[in-house]
């Protein structure tokens, strides 16, 4: 057995603990690729960022090495470095072995904090292959290392530090080393860790732009924190600051990318609940129930833009809630309540009556860009990865106070305010008028069965199968190309569906507009599902969706114009990678011989690359060689085995990899093809010069 592999009986109880994190580690990180690596980084920053919402620390670092391990340091007071009581163990020790420990639990030190398990460091610790500890206090530096949670000592010597290195585990007893003098009032703790490859994809890595992301969120939640971002992995390290003076506010007119509506709000209160909690009594050492009250602290901002998508960014104690839960819920509720209060009040301006139906929410969450933040001891989230705040009394305390907030501004009877409440009550009722017209379109889009007749589009060449998962839908630019595809398409999987030129530009058009435009509303009706927030994908008709435009400049005009569509109103067809471009060749090379061969080609160095491999093997071929202008050029052999076959052709897929990939497109629509001109005019100046005008298919 080698040192490595030794398995002390001390640690036997630690190791059989975290040895259940190794064995079943979704459990506690949710996945072992890149996600599940970068929650292990969001635990250990956490915990950094927990010290800065108590006061103590002021600045965090991250710094990604080149050698695929990963450090966080922070100036806050430092994992607590004397023995546990009743435990045997240091703090330190306990903090990075022990599941379910920490000072988190009701003690006292800590009145809000994301890390309420005592799982997150434990379980980093027991998915690492290596990790080092380092505690500046009282005027020393300590030190533990562990190896697949295991203590002891690296033998590192000269050597870079590294899990490959010799490691020797304790085994009489463990023990905190001091390995430095501090200065008698710096305080702080490093954490540097590499992730078990055994435990994790080869191909999971850091995202240097997810990192970013949260980072900068944080730095927006906590003013006058300031977080440094290193990326040693490339070459020469870069690194970014963070820092906010701002809050809730700033952060929300960060996220929003439309014009404003209303100006941005800021409501904030407070309020209290009780429960029940389990606390372990040092006395008898054994858990006792007792009732506690919590406060509660409310921080919300919210403003309304032009646009129609919404955009709301929850927290609990800083951590984001990607999946909401009660402090959400109670958010929307409030705002739902106090708009259809307003409207109500505002009937006859606003020319809705009894007939009408009646506000809901999608109407008034439409443009809506929002930041919720609650903050109080103890969260209940379901599960580990804390995506859904669970604790339900916040869900009152947070509907009361945004009701309250917001009624006494949008209601308030200042003239500017007025006027400002009533663009928005205008824009909720042309939302409510707007979903209704959406609904019948969504509603006579089905497929119809037997019995009915069908209401789909004379121009659609729909296909006889009704597996969604073979079944694919060509959006064809011309009826040109339309009649060689429908020679070339397989009529039992493959439908097409003819469009005349350019569509409607819908970054810059209202959802009435949008359903007023035939090609549009054809597409809409064609896909099956809807659109906006009521797209609902299971209901999509075809399993893959594929632009087939010319190769030239207009043919990429209207593949852009179809992408907006597609990523405005149709995003949940995106994001589940069921939205491709076909890619038809360029050229066509007929080589010379007994044999009749035929060479496609796809781009101009591609075609001078396959002539001269023809010349150095003594082949000749046919001139001039077939430049194709556009689809409607190809036999229906041709389209079939270069663009539509799908054993012979190529698609491209278009994907969003992640929330960064999510926040660039957003920003790449609104700019190239947005109701701001400015901004695209110096966009295209400056591009203009590294413009290849060979490239230009005029």
């Amino acid at each position: 057995m080698t040192t490595q592999e030794a398995y002390s009986a001390r640690h036997l109880q630690v190791l059989e603990g975290l040895e259940a994190v190794r064995k079943r580690p979704g459990m506690y990180i949710g996945s072992t690729d890149s996600r599940g690596l970068m929650h292990c980084l969001w635990e250990i920053i956490d915990n950094a960022v927990d010290e800065a919402l108590e006061g103590y620390a002021h600045a965090i670092e991250v710094e990604l090495h080149d050698d695929g391990s990963v450090e966080v340091r922070d100036d806050g007071r430092g994992v607590p470095v004397d023995v546990v009581p009743g435990v045997g163990l240091t703090g330190v020790e306990v903090v990075y072995t022990k599941l379910h420990a920490g000072g988190k639990f009701g003690g006292g030190s800590y009145t809000s904090s994301g890390g309420l398990h005592g799982v997150g460091a434990s379980v980093v610790n027991a998915l690492s292959a290596r990790l080092d500890v380092q505690v500046d206090r009282d005027g020393v530096t300590y030190q533990m290392q562990f190896h697949r949670g295991e203590p002891g000592r690296f033998a590192d010597g000269r050597k870079a530090p590294s899990p490959d290195n010799p490691f020797t585990p304790f085994t009489d007893s463990s023990v905190l080393d001091a390995v430095g003098k501090a200065a008698k009032k710096r305080t702080g703790t490093r954490v540097r860790y590499w992730a078990d490859p055994q435990i994790f994809l080869d191909s999971a890595e850091f995202s240097y732009g997810e990192l970013v992301s949260r980072v900068r969120q944080t730095a927006f939640l906590i003013p006058g924190l300031a977080i440094t971002v290193v990326d040693g992995r490339d070459g020469e390290p870069t690194s970014e600051t963070f820092r906010f003076d701002g809050g809730t506010v700033d952060f929300v007119d960060f996220l929003a990318r439309d014009a404003p509506v209303t100006a941005t709000m800021r409501l904030t209160g407070e309020g209290t609940f009780t429960e029940n909690v389990q606390e372990l009594d040092r006395a008898s050492g054994h858990l006792v129930t007792r009732e506690v009250e919590r406060t509660a602290s409310v921080d919300v901002a919210l403003r309304w833009g032009s646009d129609y998508e919404t955009r709301v960014e929850s927290f609990v104690n800083i951590i984001r809630t990607p999946g909401g839960g009660a402090h959400q819920a109670g958010f929307e509720q409030a705002v739902l309540k106090v708009a259809r209060s307003l409207v109500e009040a505002n009937a006859r301006r606003l020319k809705v009556g009894a007939r009408d139906p009646r506000i809901e929410k999608d109407d008034v969450l439409a443009g809506l860009t929002g930041v919720v933040t609650v903050r109080f001891p103890e969260p209940q989230f379901e599960g580990q990865t804390k995506e859904i705040l669970g604790t339900a009394a916040i869900r009152g305390i947070v509907a009361g106070v945004v009701e309250r907030e917001l009624t006494a501004i949008l209601a308030s009877p200042k003239r500017d305010q007025k006027t400002e409440t009533g663009r928005l009550l205008e824009k909720i009722v042309a939302e409510m008028r707007a979903r209704v017209t959406a609904r019948m379109h969504k509603e006579i889009s089905r497929r119809k069965n037997a019995l009915e007749t069908s209401s789909l589009p004379a121009k659609l060449a729909d296909c006889r199968s009704e597996d969604v998962a073979r079944t694919e839908l060509f959006i064809v630019e011309g009826d040109s190309a339309l009649g060689t595809a429908k020679l070339a398409r397989s009529s039992e999987f493959q439908a097409l569906l003819p469009i005349r030129g350019k569509i409607l530009n819908v970054q810059k058009a209202s959802a009435a507009d949008i359903l007023k435009n035939q090609e549009v509303a054809s597409i809409i009706q064609v896909i099956g599902a809807g659109s906006g927030r009521s797209f609902d994908l299971s209901a999509a008709r075809y399993g893959k969706v594929i632009m087939m435009t010319d190769a030239d400049v207009d043919g990429a005009h209207i593949r852009t114009l179809l992408l907006t569509l597609f990523f405005r109103y149709m995003r949940p067809l995106v994001e589940a990678g069921r939205v491709f471009a076909a890619v038809p060749p360029l050229h066509r090379i007929e080589v010379a011989g007994r044999k009749r061969e035929v060479v496609y080609t796809y781009s101009e160095d591609e075609l001078h690359r396959q002539l001269r491999r023809l010349e150095r093997t003594g082949r000749t071929y046919r001139e001039p060689i077939q430049r194709y202008k556009g689809l409607g050029e190809m036999d229906a052999h041709q389209l079939a085995e270069t663009t539509m076959e799908p054993a012979r052709r190529t698609l491209r897929r278009i994907r969003m990899e992640d929330e960064q990939a999510l926040v660039e497109a957003e920003s790449v629509f609104e700019l190239l093809m947005g109701n701001e001109v400015a901004p695209r005019r110096e966009f295209i100046v400056e591009g203009a010069a590294a413009v290849d005008r060979e490239r230009i298919d005029a």
